[in-house]
């Protein structure tokens, strides 16, 4: 794995999240005031189409690094733990943190602490959480919508073909009109599209929240979400021509 080289603050806090699968999602927070665990779940559950937010992979599966100032020692110190299951990622952990051969410490573990036995229930639910998409992820809510970029070890390989489309539909209740808006994008991309597409419809009513995260101020919003860039469309869902336009994508022969 090659990865560039970061230009990270000199004070943060570092949160990272693995799949059981080997994909990650991590953060960098300067502040350390953000509520990453749960943005990091809401992110992986619309990037990998997931019934509910994986909340279970917390803390089973995190890795956390802290930079601060020693206010005796005016230095600048590291703590880095990960739980035992993400151990063995080391290396992936500190090309993204920027932490050169650093060694990781192992997190405080507990009896019946994310026990495997537990963990086995959840695969059937979330069977993408057990592959390997090798996605490395980099969450940044400081941008006016968040950034997922591309997987870092595969930064320096070919380009690849587009896979598919990830799309998340936020509208306000399940009314009519609501319902006439889905059936009608949904003809349209079954008809259309030429590649796969996970749609979501995520009401804001319902899930504020989520629509804090892509900065939804109105609906209907329809959000593309990958392959990036980001783009979106508000309003006005009934022009063909425009949507493909924000898919960046080609129309079935």
């Amino acid at each position: 794995m090659t990865t560039d080289k970061l230009v990270l603050p000199k004070i943060f806090k570092g949160i990272a999240l693995f799949t059981p699968g080997g994909d990650l999602i991590y953060c960098i927070d300067p502040i350390k005031q953000g509520r990453w665990h749960l943005h990091l779940c809401a992110a992986l559950q619309e990037i990998l189409d997931l019934p509910e937010p994986p909340h279970f992979l917390v803390p089973c599966y995190t890795a956390t690094i802290d930079h601060w100032l020693d206010p005796h020692s005016q230095q600048i110190r590291t703590f880095a733990e990960a739980y035992p299951a993400v151990l063995q990622h080391q290396a992936l952990l500190n090309a993204i943190f920027n932490a050169g051969d650093l060694v990781w410490q192992a997190a405080p573990w507990q009896d019946g602490l994310c026990d495997r036995m537990v963990l086995a229930t959840y695969r059937s639910t979330f069977p993408q959480l057990w592959e390997d998409h090798d996605l490395v992820i980099n969450l940044d809510l400081s941008e006016k919508a968040p950034k997922y970029h591309p997987p870092v070890r595969a930064i320096q390989t070919a380009p690849q073909k587009t896979q598919g489309y990830v799309l998340r539909l936020f509208v306000a209740g399940h009314s009519a009109n609501t319902e006439k808006i889905l059936q009608n994008l949904h003809e349209l991309l079954e008809r259309s599209l030429g590649y796969p597409y996970t749609l979501k419809v995520i009401d804001v009513l319902t899930h504020p929240e989520q629509a804090e995260i892509d900065q939804v101020s109105a609906t209907p919003t329809l959000v593309k979400v990958w392959p990036q860039p980001i783009r979106r469309i508000v309003g006005n869902l009934d022009n063909a021509e425009k949507i493909f336009q924000m898919l960046g994508a080609t129309k079935k022969i």
